[in-house]
C-alpha cells in the first residue's frame, strides 16, 4: 500500500474521533480522515491489504485464507486475522 492512496484511516497513528475526522498520534493533533498521509505512515492491516482476500465489487470482497470463502469488506481492519498476510 502506497503513502498516495491511502488515507489516514489506513494508519496505525490514526486514532478515530468521528467518520470524519481523527487524531494523528505522531503530530498529536485534529486531522480529517481524507488528508494525504505523511512520512511516518504505517499501515494498519485490513483486508484490501490482504494475500488472501479477493476484491468482486465495490468495498466487498472474498477471504480466501478461509475454507468457506465468506465475505469481507476491504477496510474491516485485520490486527487480530491469524490468517492475515500483507502483499
Amino acid at each position: 500500500m502506497s503513502n498516495e492512496t491511502s488515507r489516514h484511516n489506513d494508519c496505525r497513528n490514526f486514532v478515530p474521533v468521528d467518520v470524519a475526522k481523527g487524531i494523528c498520534r505522531v503530530r498529536n493533533e485534529l486531522i480529517a480522515i481524507d488528508t494525504p498521509t505523511c512520512q511516518k505512515f504505517d499501515p494498519l492491516p485490513k483486508c484490501k491489504n490482504c494475500a488472501n482476500f479477493t476484491a468482486t465489487e465495490n468495498t466487498l470482497g472474498v477471504c480466501e485464507a478461509d475454507k468457506n470463502k465468506p465475505w469481507a469488506f476491504e477496510d474491516l481492519i485485520a490486527v487480530t486475522c491469524a490468517m492475515y498476510r500483507a502483499q
